[in-house]
């Protein structure tokens, strides 16, 4: 999984001159994205962007070039070509001009946009529940959003987000909440088809817009790192000890942020992935544990978890009278929202994958043993944690 097929052209866009810089990251950005889905682009598309990269034509003529050559020949059509060459190209043009507005509407328009005479439901949100086999998770599936609330999910990671105010310290402080906001987008999966690659899109334009140095070799050359990592932000099964995290992501981030140079490998986000000293991957990155210990038994996992169960309880007051199954679900919803984020009975029953009477009833009690705190000004119903001490 770690040997997807680079950027043809990734040496030329390496060596383009002054002045070419970015055409040519758009390109590059454009065609690694395609990897999210397996696809590759022409040679045909290579060969068209790199003419506008040289200055022969314009953005706008090598997306018409791209389109007519498929709908003059319709056997250039081969193995979902068409749609990474047209995807490419579509994307290419967004991310070399600076307009945006981050908003729902612009989310939309943005899929409508790449997506247009290849999907019939392009800019269309979808009407029905999904679940997708992930390799990454050995087959099963990250819980997507229900399909009869994605509007208002989707409506509200946006406001949360423009809500939120980043602190000028150093890019360090900001990327967990980056990583946060991007795979609460993602999980949502507003989409039928092309979900990671609107996400990815509109996450590069977003961080534009603040004026974030956001690398796009890094997305263009990780793409398929990128989806597995959004993928592990969004799955947690508590009887198997796998708990969602966003590590992954952060680690990209670094490296597209802050010019780190972490290894990202997808072998080390599978769940049962384990290195040559036998340690699983939960462990790999994690700074607290001392990579001379070797391999870690059961019993000692175990012990981990509970140590790790601790270290959060520290964090969030839960009364000792609640029932084991209600700590859980409790602490994975805190996982999620932390204290900053507020939360109603909708993202509850998203992040724990029940229906609406458990989801009011676990509110309930939180609220009346004072975990959590109504929230007023953001709409019925919204709560948030309670500051322990």
């Amino acid at each position: 999984m770690d040997d997807m097929k680079k950027d043809p052209f990734a040496e030329y866009i390496r060596q383009a001159g002054p002045g070419r810089e970015k055409l040519a990251n758009a390109w590059h950005t454009a065609i690694g994205l395609q990897a999210v889905d397996r696809l590759e682009t022409s040679e045909y598309l290579q060969k068209t962007a790199r003419d506008n990269i040289d200055g022969k034509i314009s953005i706008a003529e090598a997306n018409k070039l791209i389109s007519d050559y498929y709908a003059e020949s319709p056997k250039h059509d081969k193995v979902r070509t068409r749609e990474a060459d047209l995807v490419s190209a579509r994307i290419a043009a967004i991310l070399s001009e600076d307009a945006f507005v981050f908003s729902v509407p612009q989310y939309l328009a943005i899929h409508a946009g790449l997506f247009e005479g290849i999907y019939d439901h392009a800019g269309k949100v979808r009407n029905f529940n999904i679940s997708k086999k992930e390799w990454v998770l050995n087959g099963e599936s990250v819980i997507y959003g229900n399909a009869d609330n994605l509007m208002e999910l989707l409506a509200y990671d946006i406001q949360t987000e423009k809500s939120y105010k980043y602190p000028f310290s150093n890019i360090y402080d900001i990327i967990p909440h980056l990583a946060s906001f991007v795979s609460n987008l993602w999980q949502i999966h507003v989409f039928a088809e092309g979900n990671t690659r609107i996400t990815a899109v509109f996450f590069i334009k977003y961080l534009r817009s603040m004026g974030f140095p956001a690398a796009n070799d890094i997305f263009a050359e990780n793409a398929w790192y990128f989806r597995n990592a959004l993928v592990r932000a969004n799955y947690t099964d508590w009887n198997r000890g796998i708990q969602s995290t966003t590590v992954y992501l952060e680690l990209f981030l670094k490296n597209l942020l802050a010019g780190e140079n972490n290894e990202l490998k997808n072998r080390y986000l599978h769940i049962h992935w384990k290195d040559e000293k036998g340690s699983s991957e939960a462990n790999f990155h994690d700074s607290s544990v001392n990579p001379d210990l070797g391999y870690r038994n059961e019993k000692q996992d175990i012990e981990a978890s509970k140590q790790d169960i601790d270290r959060r309880k520290q964090d969030i007051e839960i009364p000792e009278h609640f029932q084991p199954k209600t700590k859980r679900s409790i602490l994975a919803l805190y996982e999620r929202f932390g204290y900053d984020q507020f939360f109603g009975r909708t993202r509850v029953m998203e992040v724990l994958n029940i229906t609406a009477s458990p989801a009011s009833a676990l509110l309930g009690k939180m609220l009346s043993a004072g975990v959590i705190v109504s929230v007023s000004g953001h709409g019925k119903g919204k709560y948030r944690f309670t500051k322990s001490g």
